[in-house]
């Protein structure tokens, strides 16, 4: 079975040997230069995209190993009973667990060193029912903090900037302090560290300590629970969740989720995420309009050979669909090699970065900036279909005026200087 004419000569037209007329070749150089520009566009969108999709999934997993997925609290005081307030919460079929929480913020100490601490007592029995902060922890660690030991449990970036190792002490100083003559006294309390944890997220490691909930309480004069603290089985559900809660838990309390609660955060990921895809996608474009420049000096080298094939009986519509032809196959082409190299990159990126930081020692991403210190690639489908079908189609709407131009010129006239 023989191809249509039009595929063949637009075939040819893409490609040139080496015994093809030197205005060809500098065509086929034109050609290449616009597969090069498509599938460089197409591969950068890719690695971004996938670059800020394992950034964010990076820093939510991360997260959410130290903080709930859903925050319930009293408006009006401690949390009596806290067991009837997490038996409401589960009957919500998303809910998995819960646990009682105290949380507080304070100063800790070491000598001269001095920093703001965000402080929470969890139940070491019942914490994991709801996080994952015994993950994060040696074995063990958690059930260090007993009632009435008064130890803590710090990130690892504040053990390492107090200069404190499990076994030394600090100070821990609350804002909620005591009245005397002389003024407001705030409260102060020795712990003993009794263990270091990792979350891997920059801004927890250095500012978090965990401690029993009755030493929490009785440091922060609560008298009770704050609230709970509850996990569900799919994270993403964690708004709607909350919301069900809100309307089915006593009017007293209120139902945060963790995207609440870091909404600035995820809202600027997100912007960030379509300004770049926007920027990126100027490359896509560019390639664009280079292919349609190799397509006007095609059309404009190929106006003899446009004028025989009309001669022989070839229509305007033929003659369109020739230079669409090539058109198509650099679009193609460009976006296949695009998506291909974009993928095989995005999927190595973590390695290809850490031999690039080990040969020439330096750190891309600072753990005191980004939260996180290895480049993450995340690639997803969802991003990585529109990139390829939304490129090929421009690729093949910039064939249209070379093609249509092509279908328009006269025999007679492309043919009186021959």
């Amino acid at each position: 079975m023989s191809l249509p004419f039009e595929l063949l000569i637009g075939l040819r037209y893409t490609r040139s040997g080496r015994r093809a007329a030197r205005k060809d070749r500098f065509v086929s150089f034109i050609s290449a230069t616009s597969v090069v520009s498509i599938a460089l566009g197409v591969m950068a969108l890719i690695i971004v995209l996938s670059v800020m999709n394992g950034f964010q999934t990076q820093v939510r997993d991360r997260m959410l190993s130290v903080i709930p997925h859903i925050q319930i609290t009293s408006r009006s005081g401690p949390v009596e009973d806290w067991r009837t307030l997490a038996a409401e919460a589960r009957r919500n079929p998303e809910v998995v667990g819960a646990a009682p929480y105290v949380a507080g913020q304070g100063l800790v100490s070491t000598g001269s060193r001095v920093t703001g601490v965000l402080v929470e007592g969890v139940d070491p029995a019942e914490e994991g029912k709801a996080s994952e902060v015994a993950s994060t922890m040696p074995p063990g660690t958690l059930s260090s903090l007993a009632p009435g030991s008064f130890n803590a449990v710090i990130g690892s970036v504040l053990a390492a900037r107090l200069g404190v190792m499990p076994g030394d002490r600090i100070a821990l100083v609350v804002p909620q302090g005591t009245m005397t003559p002389a003024g407001m006294i705030p409260r102060a309390r020795t712990l003993t560290v009794s263990g270091v944890f990792s979350a891997g997220h920059y801004e927890y490691d250095s500012s978090m300590v965990f401690m029993n909930i009755e030493d929490g309480a009785a440091l922060f004069r609560t008298g009770g629970p704050m609230g709970v603290r509850v996990r569900i089985s799919d994270m993403q559900n964690a708004p709607k969740v909350a919301r069900s809660l809100r309307a089915s838990l006593p009017p007293e309390f209120t139902a945060r989720d963790w995207s609440e609660e870091n909404r600035t955060w995820f809202a600027a990921v997100q912007v960030e995420k379509r300004m770049m895809s926007i920027i990126l996608f100027l490359i896509v474009l560019v390639g664009a309009f280079g292919l349609v420049s190799t397509l006007v000096m095609t059309v404009t080298e190929k106006q003899s050979d446009i004028a025989i094939l009309r001669t022989l009986g070839a229509s305007p519509a033929s003659i369109m669909k020739v230079f669409m032809v090539q058109g198509a196959v650099i679009g193609v082409t460009g976006v296949a090699a695009g998506v291909a190299f974009g993928l095989l990159i995005a999927c190595n990126l973590s390695s290809i970065v850490s031999g690039i930081e080990s040969l020439f020692h330096v750190e891309f991403l600072p753990q005191s900036i980004y939260l996180i210190s290895t480049m993450p690639s995340e690639p997803r489908a969802s991003d990585i279909i529109p990139i390829a079908v939304f490129s090929l189609l421009l690729s093949l709407a910039a064939t249209i005026y070379p093609s249509w131009r092509a279908s328009r010129i006269r025999p007679a006239e492309a043919l009186r200087y021959e």
